[in-house]
């Protein structure tokens, strides 16, 4: 077995995604000190565009065919276990996606390799590979040996840098053989399910004004908003406001809802539970208010105020008009 790191390369509508950057930027730190090189699996159909993207690898293990246009696990299970035989490699990194999730526990079955969910850490200790991993919904963290067999790891977002992994390059490419052991899958895409036509992606937006509890009730969202549209950014929620209705779906920021890592994240009234961490810890900075000086939240913050929301909330708006007509002036 070499000591290669292979990362499974994800792809949307045309696009490398961040998560796929973070772990190129991981492997390119391990492989070095294992003695090994960076891999990459890219499946999809006609994918091969996204080589170009991938120049922080050495070699592109490519499947590019109509059968996986779209993620099925079966499918794309029995596709990456063929490119890690080819690649032979110390450490599998998968991002802890949807993606991920599904295929992480079937590879491992399909090939017989141990995994480590959810891992927020990797790093050499006493000579050896150790991953840190959350468990218990970020209650607890598990510190886990690597031993020297090949081990499958699944990477929670905004772990690592994106930046690491965007690197110029011409990648050698070495097509995966044509064989798919899925003849019938169990599963199949039917569609996809976007967000309604003029809603904001909170994953794009450069500044976040996210709501808890804090908020009190659907009539303060808008002060909220407010503040929001003089940041130039958007507001996004915890899971309780999602599911009290007072903002769609699109906008719950967490393990169940959506990663940011937006320059500003500010955290109004938001206790920080681990599931909502696990969407924000890697914004740029954060800021939290919240009346509970324990609040797991602030844990994250870069800055935190124990304070009522509505204490500090029109003060910081009228700051912020206050400053933008003078320098409009």
């Amino acid at each position: 077995m070499a000591n290669n790191v292979l990362v499974l390369a994800e792809h949307f509508q045309g696009h490398v995604t961040d998560i796929t950057f973070e772990l190129l930027g991981k492997a390119r730190e391990l492989a070095p000190a294992l003695g090994g090189s960076v891999g990459v699996a890219l499946l999809g159909h006609d994918v091969g565009g996204l080589v170009s993207k991938l120049g922080a690898a050495a070699v592109v293990y490519a499947a590019d065919r109509p059968e996986l246009r779209e993620f099925t696990p079966d499918a794309y299970a029995a596709v990456l276990g063929i490119a890690v035989a080819h690649a032979s490699p110390r450490v599998v990194l998968l991002g802890s996606t949807s993606v991920g999730l599904d295929l992480l526990s079937l590879l491992s079955a399909r090939v017989n390799l141990p995994c480590i969910d959810n891992c927020t850490a990797i790093k050499f200790q006493d000579g050896g590979l150790v991953a840190t991993s959350q468990i218990y919904g970020g209650k607890l963290f598990a510190e886990v040996l690597l031993t020297q067999r090949t081990t499958l790891i699944a990477v929670a977002p905004g772990m690592f840098p994106a930046e690491a992994g965007r690197v110029s390059g011409k990648p050698q490419v070495v097509q995966i053989p044509h064989a798919l052991v899925a003849p019938e899958p169990r599963t199949s895409f039917r569609r996809w399910i976007e967000p309604p036509p003029g809603d904001v992606d909170i994953t794009k937006v450069p500044v976040l004004v996210s709501i808890g509890r804090g908020i009190k009730n659907a009539e303060n969202v808008p002060q909220a908003q407010e503040l929001a549209d003089l940041l130039g950014g958007a507001v996004s929620g915890s899971r309780p406001v999602i599911d009290q209705g007072w903002l769609p779906k699109t906008r719950q920021v967490g393990k169940s809802g959506m990663t940011v890592k937006p320059k500003l994240y500010l955290a109004l009234g938001v206790s920080g539970a681990p599931e909502h961490v696990e969407g924000m810890r890697g914004a740029e900075l954060i800021v939290a208010i919240n009346t509970d000086p324990q609040a797991p939240i602030f844990s994250v913050a870069h800055y935190g105020v124990v304070a009522d929301v509505f204490d500090i909330l029109p003060s910081l708006t009228e700051e912020i008009k206050a400053r933008q007509d003078t320098s409009a002036a």
